[in-house]
Protein backbone atom coordinates (compact mmCIF):
# COMPACT_ATOMS: atom_id res chain seq x y z
CA UNK A 1 0.00 0.00 0.00
CA UNK A 2 2.21 2.61 0.68
CA UNK A 3 4.27 1.77 -2.27
CA UNK A 4 1.11 2.36 -4.16
CA UNK A 5 0.66 5.65 -2.28
CA UNK A 6 3.86 6.68 -3.05
CA UNK A 7 3.65 5.86 -7.06
CA UNK A 8 -0.02 7.83 -6.92
CA UNK A 9 1.54 10.82 -5.61
CA UNK A 10 4.23 10.99 -8.01
CA UNK A 11 1.42 10.85 -10.42
CA UNK A 12 -0.59 13.77 -8.74
CA UNK A 13 2.33 15.92 -8.20
CA UNK A 14 3.60 15.30 -12.35
CA UNK A 15 0.57 16.96 -13.60
CA UNK A 16 0.71 20.15 -11.32
CA UNK A 17 4.13 20.64 -12.31
CA UNK A 18 4.67 23.74 -14.43
CA UNK A 19 8.05 23.84 -16.26
CA UNK A 20 9.30 27.06 -17.36
CA UNK A 21 8.51 27.93 -21.18
CA UNK A 22 12.53 28.58 -21.79
CA UNK A 23 13.98 25.95 -24.15
CA UNK A 24 16.49 25.45 -22.00
CA UNK A 25 14.10 23.68 -19.70
CA UNK A 26 12.08 21.86 -22.29
CA UNK A 27 11.97 18.02 -22.52
CA UNK A 28 12.55 15.83 -25.00
CA UNK A 29 10.70 12.79 -25.07
CA UNK A 30 10.63 10.09 -27.71
CA UNK A 31 8.05 7.61 -27.53
CA UNK A 32 8.97 3.96 -29.57
CA UNK A 33 6.21 1.55 -30.19
CA UNK A 34 7.65 -1.73 -30.84
CA UNK A 35 6.08 -5.23 -32.78
CA UNK A 36 4.22 -2.90 -35.16
CA UNK A 37 3.21 -5.90 -37.77
CA UNK A 38 3.51 -8.51 -35.20
CA UNK A 39 -0.21 -9.99 -34.60
CA UNK A 40 -3.68 -8.15 -35.88
CA UNK A 41 -4.11 -7.16 -31.95
CA UNK A 42 -0.73 -5.14 -32.17
CA UNK A 43 -2.04 -3.39 -35.46
CA UNK A 44 -5.15 -2.38 -34.18
CA UNK A 45 -3.63 -0.72 -31.33
CA UNK A 46 -1.49 1.29 -33.30
CA UNK A 47 -4.43 2.32 -35.12
CA UNK A 48 -6.34 3.48 -31.79
CA UNK A 49 -2.72 5.28 -30.78
CA UNK A 50 -2.68 7.20 -34.10
CA UNK A 51 -5.99 8.64 -34.07
CA UNK A 52 -5.14 10.57 -30.71
CA UNK A 53 -2.56 12.53 -32.88
CA UNK A 54 0.36 11.15 -30.93
CA UNK A 55 3.71 11.63 -32.09
CA UNK A 56 5.29 8.36 -31.51
CA UNK A 57 8.13 6.14 -33.89
CA UNK A 58 6.64 2.98 -35.02
CA UNK A 59 8.74 0.20 -35.59
CA UNK A 60 7.87 -3.17 -37.75
CA UNK A 61 8.60 -6.49 -37.45
CA UNK A 62 8.74 -7.16 -41.23
CA UNK A 63 9.13 -11.76 -40.68
CA UNK A 64 5.63 -11.50 -39.21
CA UNK A 65 2.23 -12.48 -40.94
CA UNK A 66 0.62 -9.30 -39.99
CA UNK A 67 3.28 -7.15 -41.31
CA UNK A 68 1.54 -6.09 -44.57
CA UNK A 69 -1.44 -4.63 -42.33
CA UNK A 70 1.28 -2.73 -40.87
CA UNK A 71 2.27 -1.40 -43.80
CA UNK A 72 -1.09 -0.10 -45.15
CA UNK A 73 -2.09 1.07 -41.75
CA UNK A 74 1.35 3.38 -41.42
CA UNK A 75 1.04 4.22 -45.39
CA UNK A 76 -2.28 5.51 -44.31
CA UNK A 77 -0.26 8.15 -41.96
CA UNK A 78 2.51 9.16 -43.10
CA UNK A 79 2.73 11.50 -39.97
CA UNK A 80 3.80 8.36 -38.05
CA UNK A 81 7.35 7.77 -38.06
CA UNK A 82 8.46 3.96 -39.23
CA UNK A 83 11.80 1.82 -38.52
CA UNK A 84 12.55 -2.09 -38.64
CA UNK A 85 12.41 -3.72 -35.55
CA UNK A 86 15.42 -6.46 -37.10
CA UNK A 87 14.10 -9.57 -35.59
CA UNK A 88 16.05 -12.76 -34.97
CA UNK A 89 13.88 -14.55 -32.37
CA UNK A 90 10.44 -15.97 -32.49
CA UNK A 91 9.17 -16.42 -28.60
CA UNK A 92 5.58 -16.88 -28.71
CA UNK A 93 4.44 -20.93 -28.62
CA UNK A 94 2.23 -21.83 -31.64
CA UNK A 95 3.06 -18.70 -33.46
CA UNK A 96 6.13 -18.38 -34.94
CA UNK A 97 8.02 -16.74 -37.69
CA UNK A 98 10.97 -17.64 -39.90
CA UNK A 99 13.61 -15.62 -42.10
CA UNK A 100 12.81 -13.63 -44.93
CA UNK A 101 15.54 -14.59 -46.54
CA UNK A 102 13.98 -18.32 -46.50
CA UNK A 103 15.47 -20.85 -44.29
CA UNK A 104 17.44 -22.36 -46.58
CA UNK A 105 19.51 -19.58 -47.02
CA UNK A 106 20.17 -19.06 -43.43
CA UNK A 107 20.11 -22.24 -41.93
CA UNK A 108 21.89 -21.48 -38.64
CA UNK A 109 19.56 -18.69 -37.50
CA UNK A 110 16.67 -21.31 -37.73
CA UNK A 111 15.24 -24.43 -35.71
CA UNK A 112 14.63 -27.86 -36.83
CA UNK A 113 11.10 -26.54 -38.58
CA UNK A 114 12.66 -23.40 -40.21
CA UNK A 115 11.53 -20.88 -37.59
CA UNK A 116 14.05 -18.62 -35.50
CA UNK A 117 14.83 -19.44 -31.73
CA UNK A 118 12.87 -18.30 -29.22
CA UNK A 119 15.19 -16.83 -26.76
CA UNK A 120 18.71 -15.12 -27.27
CA UNK A 121 20.11 -17.91 -25.42
CA UNK A 122 19.30 -20.70 -28.07
CA UNK A 123 20.13 -17.89 -30.87
CA UNK A 124 23.67 -18.31 -29.90
CA UNK A 125 23.88 -22.23 -28.64
CA UNK A 126 23.42 -22.54 -32.29
CA UNK A 127 26.31 -20.84 -33.63
CA UNK A 128 24.58 -18.39 -36.27
CA UNK A 129 26.69 -17.84 -38.86
CA UNK A 130 27.57 -13.45 -39.42
CA UNK A 131 27.17 -13.95 -43.03
CA UNK A 132 23.95 -15.56 -42.66
CA UNK A 133 23.07 -12.81 -39.79
CA UNK A 134 23.66 -10.22 -42.43
CA UNK A 135 22.12 -11.76 -45.19
CA UNK A 136 18.78 -11.83 -43.25
CA UNK A 137 18.95 -8.30 -41.69
CA UNK A 138 19.50 -7.31 -45.22
CA UNK A 139 16.58 -8.82 -46.38
CA UNK A 140 14.22 -7.73 -43.59
CA UNK A 141 15.58 -3.70 -44.60
CA UNK A 142 14.91 -4.72 -48.54
CA UNK A 143 11.44 -5.91 -47.69
CA UNK A 144 10.79 -2.78 -45.68
CA UNK A 145 12.05 -0.50 -48.63
CA UNK A 146 9.85 -2.65 -51.12
CA UNK A 147 7.11 -1.65 -49.21
CA UNK A 148 7.29 2.10 -50.36
CA UNK A 149 6.91 3.00 -46.98
CA UNK A 150 9.51 5.59 -45.96
CA UNK A 151 11.45 3.73 -43.36
CA UNK A 152 14.15 6.21 -40.60
CA UNK A 153 15.58 3.76 -38.15
CA UNK A 154 16.73 0.68 -37.12
CA UNK A 155 16.11 -0.77 -33.81
CA UNK A 156 16.38 -4.95 -32.48
CA UNK A 157 13.86 -7.43 -31.62
CA UNK A 158 14.75 -8.91 -27.75
CA UNK A 159 18.35 -7.10 -28.13
CA UNK A 160 19.56 -10.07 -30.58
CA UNK A 161 20.92 -8.24 -33.42
CA UNK A 162 23.13 -6.63 -31.15
CA UNK A 163 23.56 -9.07 -28.65
CA UNK A 164 27.56 -9.65 -29.63
CA UNK A 165 29.97 -6.91 -30.98
CA UNK A 166 30.13 -8.69 -34.72
CA UNK A 167 26.49 -8.43 -34.86
CA UNK A 168 26.72 -4.78 -33.66
CA UNK A 169 29.30 -3.90 -36.55
CA UNK A 170 26.63 -6.04 -38.95
CA UNK A 171 23.98 -3.64 -37.97
CA UNK A 172 25.90 -0.83 -38.52
CA UNK A 173 27.05 -1.34 -41.44
CA UNK A 174 24.06 -2.21 -42.65
CA UNK A 175 22.19 1.20 -41.32
CA UNK A 176 25.28 3.01 -43.19
CA UNK A 177 24.85 1.27 -46.00
CA UNK A 178 20.79 2.19 -46.25
CA UNK A 179 21.41 5.12 -44.98
CA UNK A 180 19.17 4.87 -41.73
CA UNK A 181 19.73 6.09 -37.99
CA UNK A 182 19.87 3.30 -35.49
CA UNK A 183 17.69 3.98 -32.01
CA UNK A 184 19.55 4.56 -29.08
CA UNK A 185 22.69 5.96 -31.03
CA UNK A 186 21.25 9.52 -31.04
CA UNK A 187 22.37 9.65 -27.42
CA UNK A 188 18.56 8.97 -25.85
CA UNK A 189 18.07 8.37 -21.94
CA UNK A 190 16.21 5.64 -21.86
CA UNK A 191 13.36 5.31 -19.36
CA UNK A 192 12.50 2.29 -17.93
CA UNK A 193 9.26 0.66 -19.73
CA UNK A 194 6.29 -0.06 -18.60
CA UNK A 195 5.68 -3.34 -20.07
CA UNK A 196 6.76 -5.64 -16.70
CA UNK A 197 4.94 -3.31 -14.48
CA UNK A 198 1.43 -4.27 -12.67
CA UNK A 199 -1.59 -3.65 -15.11
CA UNK A 200 -3.41 -1.82 -12.98
CA UNK A 201 -0.63 0.92 -12.50
CA UNK A 202 0.13 1.34 -15.62
CA UNK A 203 -0.55 5.28 -16.10
CA UNK A 204 0.59 5.44 -13.09
CA UNK A 205 4.28 4.36 -14.23
CA UNK A 206 4.19 6.31 -17.10
CA UNK A 207 3.30 9.61 -14.86
CA UNK A 208 6.36 8.57 -13.39
CA UNK A 209 8.26 8.08 -15.87
CA UNK A 210 7.86 11.22 -17.31
CA UNK A 211 8.59 13.18 -13.80
CA UNK A 212 12.07 11.32 -14.37
CA UNK A 213 12.98 13.00 -17.67
CA UNK A 214 15.76 15.31 -17.90
CA UNK A 215 15.70 18.38 -19.89
CA UNK A 216 18.29 19.12 -22.95
CA UNK A 217 18.27 15.35 -23.57
CA UNK A 218 16.40 13.13 -25.76
CA UNK A 219 14.31 10.85 -23.28
CA UNK A 220 13.47 7.55 -25.10
CA UNK A 221 10.45 5.43 -23.97
CA UNK A 222 9.81 1.46 -25.58
CA UNK A 223 6.31 0.86 -25.63
CA UNK A 224 4.83 -2.39 -26.56
CA UNK A 225 1.07 -2.04 -27.21
CA UNK A 226 -1.78 -4.67 -27.58
CA UNK A 227 -5.34 -5.38 -27.46
CA UNK A 228 -6.96 -7.79 -25.03
CA UNK A 229 -8.45 -9.72 -27.55
CA UNK A 230 -8.46 -13.62 -28.08
CA UNK A 231 -5.81 -13.60 -30.32
CA UNK A 232 -3.68 -11.66 -28.15
CA UNK A 233 -4.69 -13.54 -25.41
CA UNK A 234 -3.79 -17.08 -26.67
CA UNK A 235 0.05 -15.95 -27.61
CA UNK A 236 2.61 -17.33 -24.27
CA UNK A 237 5.85 -16.41 -24.34
CA UNK A 238 8.41 -19.19 -24.38
CA UNK A 239 11.08 -17.49 -22.14
CA UNK A 240 11.30 -17.51 -18.30
CA UNK A 241 10.77 -13.54 -18.21
CA UNK A 242 7.63 -14.04 -20.17
CA UNK A 243 4.32 -11.69 -19.16
CA UNK A 244 1.50 -13.83 -17.42
CA UNK A 245 -1.53 -12.02 -19.28
CA UNK A 246 0.59 -10.41 -21.62
CA UNK A 247 -2.80 -8.78 -23.55
CA UNK A 248 -3.73 -7.13 -20.67
CA UNK A 249 -0.41 -5.16 -19.96
CA UNK A 250 -0.30 -4.37 -23.51
CA UNK A 251 -3.79 -3.21 -23.40
CA UNK A 252 -3.27 -1.32 -20.66
CA UNK A 253 0.12 0.13 -21.79
CA UNK A 254 -2.18 1.33 -24.90
CA UNK A 255 -4.89 3.07 -22.47
CA UNK A 256 -1.71 4.55 -20.26
CA UNK A 257 -0.91 6.38 -23.75
CA UNK A 258 -4.03 7.42 -24.55
CA UNK A 259 -4.85 9.04 -21.61
CA UNK A 260 -1.74 11.10 -21.12
CA UNK A 261 -2.65 12.58 -24.79
CA UNK A 262 -6.66 13.08 -23.62
CA UNK A 263 -5.49 14.86 -20.29
CA UNK A 264 -2.41 17.11 -21.93
CA UNK A 265 0.07 15.48 -19.58
CA UNK A 266 3.05 16.06 -22.25
CA UNK A 267 1.48 19.60 -23.42
CA UNK A 268 0.98 20.58 -19.64
CA UNK A 269 4.68 19.78 -18.52
CA UNK A 270 6.49 21.53 -21.69
CA UNK A 271 7.52 18.22 -23.17
CA UNK A 272 8.48 18.37 -27.07
CA UNK A 273 7.23 14.68 -28.48
CA UNK A 274 9.89 13.53 -31.06
CA UNK A 275 10.31 11.05 -33.44
CA UNK A 276 13.39 9.56 -34.76
CA UNK A 277 12.76 12.13 -38.63
CA UNK A 278 12.74 14.83 -35.81
CA UNK A 279 16.33 13.40 -34.61
CA UNK A 280 17.67 12.59 -38.41
CA UNK A 281 17.19 15.90 -39.35
CA UNK A 282 18.50 17.84 -36.00
CA UNK A 283 21.13 15.70 -34.92
CA UNK A 284 22.24 14.01 -38.23
CA UNK A 285 23.84 10.10 -39.14
CA UNK A 286 26.83 11.42 -39.04
CA UNK A 287 26.42 12.55 -35.36
CA UNK A 288 24.90 9.02 -34.06
CA UNK A 289 27.83 7.36 -31.38
CA UNK A 290 27.40 3.88 -30.58
CA UNK A 291 26.65 2.59 -27.88
CA UNK A 292 29.91 -0.27 -26.40
CA UNK A 293 27.90 -1.78 -23.77
CA UNK A 294 24.63 -3.66 -23.46
CA UNK A 295 23.34 -5.66 -20.52
CA UNK A 296 20.47 -7.96 -20.86
CA UNK A 297 19.09 -9.12 -17.33
CA UNK A 298 17.02 -12.59 -17.78
CA UNK A 299 15.48 -13.91 -14.59
CA UNK A 300 17.15 -17.26 -13.85
CA UNK A 301 17.25 -19.97 -11.62
CA UNK A 302 17.70 -17.89 -8.56
CA UNK A 303 14.12 -16.41 -9.98
CA UNK A 304 12.74 -19.75 -9.31
CA UNK A 305 9.16 -19.37 -7.80
CA UNK A 306 9.29 -15.46 -7.93
CA UNK A 307 6.68 -13.69 -9.81
CA UNK A 308 9.97 -12.53 -12.22
CA UNK A 309 6.40 -10.53 -14.12
CA UNK A 310 7.62 -7.96 -12.00
CA UNK A 311 10.72 -7.92 -13.46
CA UNK A 312 12.43 -6.16 -16.57
CA UNK A 313 13.02 -8.80 -19.46
CA UNK A 314 15.95 -6.48 -20.62
CA UNK A 315 18.00 -3.71 -18.51
CA UNK A 316 20.17 -1.39 -20.76
CA UNK A 317 22.98 0.24 -19.56
CA UNK A 318 24.66 2.41 -22.19
CA UNK A 319 28.63 4.46 -22.27
CA UNK A 320 28.87 6.33 -25.23
CA UNK A 321 32.02 6.85 -27.33
CA UNK A 322 33.71 9.76 -27.32
CA UNK A 323 34.40 9.41 -31.50
CA UNK A 324 31.38 9.58 -33.28
CA UNK A 325 29.78 6.54 -35.61
CA UNK A 326 30.13 7.02 -38.75
CA UNK A 327 28.08 5.62 -41.35
CA UNK A 328 29.56 3.49 -43.57
CA UNK A 329 28.72 1.92 -47.52
CA UNK A 330 26.81 3.96 -50.03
Amino acid sequence: MRFAALILAISVSFKTINYSQEGSSQKKLLIRCDDIGMSHSVNLAAQELIETGLIFSASVMFPCAWYQEGVDLLKAHPEITVGIHLTLNAEWKNYRWGPVAGKDKVPSLVDENGYFFPSRAAFFANNPKLDEVETELRAQIERAIKSSLKITYVDYHMGTAVDKPEMRKIVEKLAGEYKLGISRYFGEVELKNMYSDDIAAKKDSLYGRLSEMKAGEVNLLVCHIGKDNDELRAMNDMNSFGLTEMSKHRNAELNALKIAKKENIFELNNIRLVNYNDLVEEIGLDKMKSPVSIRYFSPGPAFSGIDTSRFLSSVYSYRFQTENYIPTGK
